[in-house]
């Protein structure tokens, strides 16, 4: 079965907001917010499908908030589908929205229009259906795009340790709240340590990757760690909580005792060594995640050779 799609609305108005909802209830399920501002907690948290922006979009802080919104690397694939009056349409190619509709048009037009968003979307951009973030091919092209235009930038790749056994042990719906879990936190820890230019991809299964100022990578990654040993305990029973381990089968089929769950990340940066495709900077930063699952626990390695 396929996951259900989500929808902010900010309406900016009582009666925009019925309306909207009324046509949209029955296949959408729809969070509201008064303004951009109050809703971007939510959003960083739990990306919806789509936005729709009624009246309050058309103020300019408004507008610029959600400028900087669709010029985030991680959620700038989100649609924004834009509900303007239905007067002379000036200045209406200034809003940041990838749609828009007239509110006369919205009990004939809008659930159509919301479907074709969210079609077009998906045909455009890949994203995880799981943690919503860039996958594979995003996370390929953004570090291309950055060794061909010489921009000097880290490059973390973060697994976590013993998921399997997790997994095998408490099924694979906790299996993925911890990876949904494991991508907010990275998220979230990027943007608070860089707002602009940052970025967090999940590749798949358990492999993160984020990508940022070669300056702040390292600290970001220790930081990533420190929450994620904090947080992952909440997802075990008592008895593995006090012991902070589990019994479960490993790849043989033979039961073993695991270690909790923890997170390597390697970390590699363009600075020291000269890259000229993204498969050669993956492959360093890959390495140096496989040393790092070699220290019990989690931990962080970063790459600090010289030359090619």
């Amino acid at each position: 079965m396929s996951r259900q799609k989500t929808v902010v609305l900010i309406a900016g108005d009582a009666g925009l907001e019925d309306k909207i909802i009324r046509c949209l209830q029955e296949q959408y399920p729809v969070r509201t917010f008064p303004s951009i501002q109050s809703s971007l907690d939510y959003i960083y948290n739990s990306p919806p499908d789509l936005i729709i922006g009624g009246t309050s979009c058309d103020d300019s802080r408004q507008a610029g908030l959600l400028r900087e919104l669709k010029a985030d690397p991680v959620f700038g694939q989100m649609p924004v589908l834009g509900v303007i009056g239905d007067g002379p349409a000036n200045g209406w190619e200034d809003l940041p929205c990838d749609d828009c509709i007239r509110t006369s048009q919205l009990e004939s037009d809008l659930l159509m229009r919301v479907h074709l968003c969210l079609s077009r979307t998906e045909h455009i951009v890949e994203i995880n259906p799981l943690t919503r973030l860039p996958g594979n091919n995003a996370i390929i092209r953004l570090i291309q795009r950055n060794l061909d235009d010489c921009r000097f930038f880290g490059l973390a790749y973060a697994d976590l340790d013993h998921f399997k056994p997790f997994n095998d042990r408490y099924g694979f719906s906790r299996g993925d709240e911890v990876l949904k879990m494991t991508g907010r936190l990275i998220t979230n820890v990027v943007r608070s340590r860089q707002a602009r230019d940052g970025f967090a991809g999940h590749i798949g299964g358990d492999d993160f990757i984020f990508i940022m100022d070669p300056d702040l990578i390292e600290e970001t990654a220790e930081e990533i760690t420190g929450h994620f040993d904090k947080i992952v305990p909440t997802f075990y029973d008592n008895e593995s909580k006090a012991t902070r381990s589990i019994e479960s089968v490993d790849r043989d089929g033979s039961r073993r005792t695991f270690p909790i769950l923890s997170v390597s990340i390697g970390i590699v940066t363009n600075r020291w060594r000269r890259f000229t495709h993204y498969g050669e900077m993956t492959e360093v930063a890959a390495e140096m995640k496989r040393y790092a699952k070699g220290f019990a626990g989690s931990c962080c390695k970063a790459d600090r050779r010289t030359g090619r």
